[in-house]
């Protein structure tokens, strides 16, 4: 595959992104920071390290709006300096983002310019409604989740909003590192689907 657009997601196991109550000043929720303490390890050689280094080798990034805001717009430079763009219900005219990123308000045209910014790398894709769109729309090609064991009991869920759609994946990665398995998925095809 050219270059994939992957999504990039830390999970609990019983499938949330956040803690319950996540917004400014207090962004992955009550407890959620748990998601990502296996970021502790993204400098080693081992599987944290790995996953990590393909995370910032990729050529853009597509967020969800909700996301974008949350990180404080990562200041226009997610990593290296590579395009954002800002999957929104709506942007206004005066609202302009900071340094690498631009809203698109449509999910084919999202897809385009990502890929076409990305040449030959992967897309990363952050957030569930990003993710969410993506998926219904048959724009996900993959998705490495970061599954971490604990039960946040609530919060913001990867995968509440996808309709009744069925979708089939392909497990293709494992990886097992302290205090995390990271889950590489590759997402079948409706023509692949018995």
């Amino acid at each position: 595959m050219r270059n994939p657009i992957r999504l990039y997601m830390s999970m609990s196991l019983d499938g949330y992104i956040a803690g319950p109550d996540d917004r400014p000043g207090q962004e992955l929720g009550r407890a959620g920071g748990r998601l990502f303490n296996w970021l502790d390890d993204r400098e080693s050689d081992g599987p944290s390290g790995q996953v990590y280094r393909e995370a910032l080798a990729t050529g853009a990034l597509i967020s969800g709006r909700r996301t974008f805001e949350l990180a404080g717009r990562w200041q226009g430079d997610h990593h290296d300096g590579v395009p954002i763009l800002v999957l929104t219900h709506h942007a206004d005219d005066g609202d302009v983002p900071p340094g690498h990123a631009r809203f698109v308000t449509d999910v084919e045209e999202c897809v385009r310019q990502a890929r076409a910014a990305a040449g030959d790398r992967a897309v990363m894709v952050h957030g569930a409604g990003a993710a969410q769109a993506l998926l219904r729309a048959g724009h996900i090609d993959e998705m490495e989740i970061h599954l971490v064991p604990v039960l946040l009991g609530d919060g913001r869920r990867l995968f509440e909003h996808l309709g009744g759609e069925h979708i089939e994946l392909d497990l293709v990665r494992r990886l097992e590192d302290r205090d995390v398995t990271h889950l590489r998925y590759r997402v079948r095809r409706a023509e692949e689907v018995v």
